[in-house]
């Protein structure tokens, strides 16, 4: 589904190389293929090149170097086209989730079916159920702005995944989540990826990422690493 080949991406002007590379390298000469169907940990220490591998697969930024392709689609310069083409495809979750403040919890669930016009009963009852699932039926008309971080990545996580998308790139879905929501967020992950959908999710969740039951992508300063540490840090 996502071809990468070697991908590198720096901010700003190159400065003096080393042997990685210009020193200003976020993301240096990577080649990854993310299969449909698959379901894949990101992981690595703050600053290893996390944020700009997801944005990069958002279509957020473009590579410096190199290509990327969706569905052997050449999506290195897209278009903005191209760019809206892709992301009503994906299902995302933003680290500081980007909802809406001013719009309750259920208008911000909506928002990726109203693309098309009013939503349709069935549609409303599939928005109704994963309200249900993350635990927000009883918040459902509560402002947005007004909601607490936990409750905020739940509006996130249900907007991302309510119009079924074929990709799920989610940043720390369970970072501000308590353990049972946790179980319950991975659960309905899992139960997606079954279905066929495709998942990259951030994480430092060390339980997770121990557990060896999904592959890792490891980056270490803008480099894959096939040696994800048991300790990273946020």
């Amino acid at each position: 589904m996502f071809v990468l080949q070697n991908v590198s991406f720096r901010y700003g002007p190159a400065t003096q190389a080393t042997p990685q590379g210009p020193s200003n390298w976020a993301l240096h000469n990577i080649s990854l293929t993310l299969p449909r169907g698959s379901f894949h940990l990101l992981t690595g220490p703050s600053g290893a090149g996390k944020t700009t591998l997801f944005k990069l697969l958002t279509l957020a930024l473009q590579p410096t170097e190199g290509t990327l392709t969706f569905n052997t689609e050449d999506l290195t310069h897209a278009t903005r086209s191209q760019r809206a083409h892709l992301r009503r495809k994906l299902g995302v979750v933003y680290q500081n989730f980007r909802l809406l403040p001013h719009l309750t919890v259920r208008q911000n669930v909506e928002l990726p079916l109203t693309i098309h016009g009013p939503l349709t009963p069935t549609q409303q009852n599939e928005v109704a159920e994963m309200l249900e699932w993350v635990g927000l039926t009883s918040l459902a008309e509560k402002p947005a702005g007004q909601l607490s971080g936990g409750e905020q990545q739940r509006t996130a996580l249900a907007r991302a995944v309510v119009h079924k998308p074929e990709v799920i790139i989610a940043d720390e879905p369970t970072g501000n989540v308590d353990a049972a929501m946790s179980r319950k967020i991975l659960h309905l992950l899992t139960e997606l990826h079954k279905l066929g959908t495709t998942i990259i999710i951030a994480t430092h969740d060390e339980k997770l990422i121990n557990s060896k039951q999904i592959p890792i992508i490891h980056l270490e300063n803008g480099h894959l690493s096939n040696s994800p540490s048991p300790s990273e840090s946020a």
